[in-house]
C-alpha cells in the first residue's frame, strides 16, 4: 500500500476496502466504511516503542508454575470474576452501559491496588482530575499512591509511564487514546486496534496489569474491532437493569480462569459493595404460598445461585395468547409448554404465559428447565409449591427429566438457605440424601415431578 492512500475501514469489524461500500462484505453491517489516511509509520513512533525481548525456546518442565503469583484487588467479587486474583502482566477489557459503574469499581480497585505500596496510574480520557478527585471523595478511598493523569495521547501516556513506572494502569476509555503517528480520528478501529496492542505489549514486557475501559455499541457488544477481544487475556462485561440496586460482572472470556463467571455488587452511595451471599439476595423478597413461584438453583461459572421463577399464565382476550419472558429464553418456554401440552395434557393455547426471573438475573442453562414447567403448571392449576422445596433439571422432548452437571453443588445451596425438599434428576441423587441430611427426590420425567410437587 502506498504512503498516504486513502482507504476505507469497517468500524464494526475492522475489513478495509480501497472503495466505500454500502455493506461492509464481512461482517454485514450497513453504512459502516469510513474513509482513514493509511500512512507508513515513522520512525521512532509508538509502535517501536516496546520491542519484545530476544528470548530462546525454553522447555516446559523448566517453566516454574504461575498459580502462587496472583495479586488481590482488595475486591472479593472482582476477584473472583477475574479467577481467583489478578495475573501480573494481564490485559483486562471492561465494557458495560453508561453509567453502570465501570468507572466506579476500578477506582475502588486502584484504591485498593495503590494502598500495596506501589504506584499506580489511572489514565483518563472522558474526565479531568477534579471530576475524578470529586468521585473518590464520595466513595472515602484513600489512594495513597494513585496517580491520575487526563491525557488521551498515546506517546504521552506512555512517556508517564516511563517516568512513574506504575504497579497497575487503569485506562479510562480505550476509544478515547489516540496515537499521533496513524492519520484517523480517536475512536476509530485504527486507532483502537493500535492502542490496545501497544498495551498488549507494555504489558506483558512490564508484567504490568491493565484495565481498558471500552464503550459498547446499541446491541450491547464492545464497541470497535472484534480483534480488541481477541488481544486481551481477560473480557468483562457489566450488567444490570438501572430499576436494581445491584450489578453483575460477568467474564466472557479468561485466559486464566472460569469463563461466564459472574460477580455481584450492590450499588450504593458508597460505591459497589460485593455481595457476600446473591441467593439470599435474590430470595429475601419471594412471596409466600402463591401461585406460579418455585426456586430453582442455577450455576452461573462456579457459583451455584438460587433465583425465583415467577410464571403467570392468564385467559387471553385475543386469538392467539401471548408469550413473554424476561430472564430466560423465550424460544425455550415455548418449546417447554408444546411439551406439556403433549405429554402432560395441559391446554394453553388461548391463555396468554408470562414468564420472569425476580431480580432481572439472565438464566440461560437447561438446567432450569423443570422449574420453568413447575412455576408455569403451577399458575396454570393455581396450586402454589411447598416454600421449602427446590427444584432444577433438564428437561426434554419427550418429557423425560436428564441429569446436570454439579448437581451437589446445587443441593449444598439450597440446603444452606433452608429448603427441606429437593425435586431434582434421579441419575444425581446417589448419596446426596444420606450426605446433606434433607429430602431429596429423583424424578424421571415431568409427570413424576409434577406429581410430587402437587
Amino acid at each position: 500500500m502506498k504512503t498516504n492512500e486513502t482507504i476505507f475501514v469497517c468500524q464494526n469489524c475492522g475489513h478495509q476496502s480501497r472503495k466505500w461500500l454500502g455493506k461492509c462484505p464481512e461482517c454485514g453491517e450497513w453504512n459502516s466504511l469510513v474513509e482513514e489516511r493509511a500512512r507508513a509509520s515513522k520512525k521512532g513512533s509508538a509502535r517501536n516503542t516496546f520491542q519484545p525481548r530476544e528470548v530462546e525456546a525454553i522447555a516446559y518442565a523448566e517453566i516454574e508454575s504461575q498459580d502462587d503469583v496472583r495479586i488481590a484487588s482488595g475486591v472479593t467479587e472482582f476477584d473472583r470474576v477475574l479467577g481467583g486474583g489478578i495475573v501480573p502482566g494481564t490485559l483486562v477489557l471492561i465494557g458495560g452501559d453508561p453509567g453502570i459503574g465501570k468507572s466506579t469499581l476500578l477506582l475502588q480497585v486502584a484504591d485498593q491496588l495503590s494502598g500495596n505500596g506501589g504506584a499506580v496510574l489511572y489514565v483518563s480520557g472522558e474526565e479531568s482530575e477534579r471530576q475524578i478527585k470529586m468521585r473518590g471523595e464520595r466513595l472515602g478511598i484513600k489512594a495513597q499512591n494513585l496517580y491520575l493523569l487526563p491525557e488521551t495521547n498515546l506517546e504521552n501516556i506512555f512517556h508517564e509511564v516511563e517516568r512513574l513506572k506504575p504497579t497497575a494502569i487503569v485506562v479510562d476509555s480505550i476509544q478515547t487514546v489516540f496515537s499521533a503517528m496513524i492519520e484517523s480520528a480517536p475512536g476509530s478501529v485504527s486507532q483502537v486496534r493500535e492502542a490496545a496492542h501497544q498495551f498488549l505489549l507494555l504489558a506483558k514486557k512490564r508484567t504490568i496489569p491493565v484495565f481498558l475501559i471500552g464503550h459498547i455499541t446499541k446491541d450491547g457488544s464492545i464497541a470497535g474491532p472484534k480483534a480488541l477481544e481477541h488481544v486481551v487475556d481477560t473480557v468483562l462485561y457489566f450488567e444490570g437493569e438501572r430499576h436494581h440496586n445491584h450489578r453483575i460482572v460477568r467474564a466472557v472470556k479468561n485466559r486464566f480462569g472460569a469463563a461466564n463467571e459472574i460477580g455481584i455488587f450492590e450499588m450504593t452511595g458508597a460505591g459497589l459493595i460485593p455481595v457476600a451471599n446473591p441467593s439470599q439476595m435474590f430470595l429475601q423478597e419471594r412471596p409466600q404460598n402463591v401461585a406460579g413461584s418455585v426456586v430453582t438453583a442455577c450455576m452461573e461459572g462456579t457459583r451455584p445461585l438460587l433465583v425465583e421463577i415467577q410464571a403467570l399464565v392468564s385467559e387471553t382476550k385475543y386469538g392467539t395468547g401471548r408469550r413473554m419472558t424476561q430472564g430466560v429464553d423465550q424460544n425455550r418456554v415455548s418449546l417447554l409448554m408444546a411439551m406439556l401440552e403433549k405429554r402432560v395434557g395441559l391446554q394453553m393455547l388461548g391463555d396468554d404465559v408470562f414468564v420472569n426471573i425476580a431480580g432481572g438475573l439472565e438464566v440461560d442453562e437447561p438446567a432450569v428447565d423443570l422449574g420453568v414447567v413447575a412455576a408455569i403448571t403451577s399458575s396454570f392449576r393455581s396450586k402454589p409449591i411447598d416454600p421449602h422445596t427446590a427444584v432444577f433439571g433438564e428437561v426434554g422432548l419427550t418429557g423425560e427429566v436428564r441429569g446436570t452437571t454439579q448437581a451437589v453443588v446445587r443441593a449444598r445451596e439450597a440446603q444452606a438457605l433452608g429448603f427441606k425438599t429437593i425435586v431434582m434428576p434421579s441419575s444425581n441423587t446417589a448419596g446426596l440424601e444420606r450426605m446433606l441430611g434433607i429430602r431429596t427426590v429423583g424424578v424421571r420425567s415431568v409427570e413424576e415431578a409434577l406429581a410430587e410437587l402437587f
